[in-house]
């Protein structure tokens, strides 16, 4: 029986930017929104928004964290 990991990878993540630049640097993981641990490695602009990504960033309001957007913060997308 799945328990659902797979879900995440048909999916482009919300991720602190800084976060991101991190991992281009030194090659560690990342952590989303929604909790998907994972090294960044792919176009996110070829994978639908992770509905609970989008949910809780939704949720954040617009006093949100800093370093998390609906663009820039997605999966690696800068």
């Amino acid at each position: 029986m799945s328990n659902g990991d797979g879900d995440h990878e048909r999916f482009a993540h919300y991720v602190q930017k800084d976060k991101i630049m991190e991992s281009a640097l030194s090659g560690s993981p990342v952590v989303a929104l929604c909790g998907k641990v994972w090294v960044p490695g792919r176009d996110p602009k070829k994978y639908p928004v992770c509905p609970m990504c989008k949910e809780i960033f939704e949720g954040m309001g617009a006093g949100g964290d800093k370093g998390k957007d609906g663009k820039g913060g997605k999966d690696g997308k800068k």
